[in-house]
C-alpha cells in the first residue's frame, strides 16, 4: 500500500483574529503535481507551511510520509515562500552556497543548470537584480533541493507573464521526472493549469472543490480558469 505524501484529515488553524483554515481534508499521493487555488487569504500560504511542519494546527491531523510534520519530514520538503528573505550584499552563487550549509540536499550542479536557464550570472549581487530575477533566483534556490515534497508559494509572482508557462513547464518537466511530489499554490491560474494532475480550490479556508483535474474537465465542461472564476467568486 502507497503512503500518502500529504494527509489533512479536518484542519483547523485559527489566529488570534481569524481562522486561516476550517477543517480541510486532503491526500495527496506521491508523485503528484497539485494546484492549490485561491484568492489572497484563503488559507493557501497557512495550508503550505503547516505541511512544511512551519506552523502546527490548532486541531485535526497532519501526516508529510506518514510522519507529523517535523524534524525528520523537514529532511524531505522544502517550501518556497512567496516573501523574499536573501540578502541584497550576497551574490548569487554566495546564497547558494549559504543555503547547502543548512539544506545539504541542495545540488549545486542542478542549480547551475537552473542559472543558466533563468539567465542568472552566479557574480551578481542580490539586490542589483530585477523584482523578476530575484523571483527567478527564488525558483533556483528552491528546486535544486532534491526534496521528495517540494512546496511552491505563488512562484510565478514578480515574473513578467509571456515567461510565466515557459518556466513553469520546464521545471516541474524535470520535477516529474524525478518522481518529486509538487503543491503549487497560485491565483495565476491560466499558465499553471496545464502541468496540474489534481487540484484543490481554497475559498476561506477551506477546500470547496477538489479532484483529478481532467475529471474535473471532463465532469463540468470548464477549464481549471473557468473553474476558478464560478467557484472562488
Amino acid at each position: 500500500m502507497t503512503i500518502p505524501a500529504v494527509i489533512l484529515d479536518n484542519v483547523v488553524k485559527r489566529y488570534p483574529l481569524t481562522k486561516a483554515l476550517d477543517g480541510v481534508n486532503l491526500a495527496i499521493d506521491p508523485g503528484k503535481v497539485v494546484g492549490l487555488l485561491g484568492h489572497n487569504g484563503s488559507g493557501k500560504t497557512t495550508m503550505l507551511k503547516i505541511i512544511a511542519g512551519l506552523r502546527r494546527p490548532t486541531s485535526g491531523r497532519v501526516e508529510v510520509f506518514g510522519m507529523t510534520p517535523g524534524v525528520e519530514t523537514k529532511k524531505r520538503v522544502a517550501f518556497l515562500s512567496e516573501v523574499n528573505t536573501y540578502y541584497d550584499w550576497m551574490t548569487v552563487d554566495g546564497l547558494l552556497n549559504f543555503v547547502k550549509s543548512f539544506h545539504p540536499d541542495l545540488c549545486l550542479e542542478k542549480a547551475a543548470e537552473l542559472k543558466e536557464f533563468m539567465k542568472l550570472k552566479g557574480a551578481a549581487k542580490i539586490g542589483a537584480l530585477s523584482k523578476g530575477q530575484q523571483a527567478r533566483l527564488k525558483l533556483v534556490v528552491g528546486l535544486s533541493r532534491q526534496a521528495d515534497l517540494m512546496l511552491l508559494d505563488e512562484p510565478l509572482a514578480g515574473i513578467d507573464p509571456p515567461s510565466r508557462a515557459k518556466i513553469l513547464h520546464a521545471l516541474v518537466g524535470e520535477l516529474r521526472q524525478e518522481g518529486q511530489t509538487v503543491i503549487i499554490s497560485t491565483h495565476e491560474v491560466k499558465e499553471a493549469e496545464p502541468i496540474f494532475d489534481h487540484v484543490v480550490f481554497l475559498r476561506e479556508g477551506g477546500n470547496v472543490l477538489e479532484g483529478d483535474a481532467e475529471t474535473l474537465r471532463a465532469e463540468t465542461g470548464h477549464s481549471m480558469e473557468e473553474l476558478f472564476g464560478e467557484v472562488l467568486e
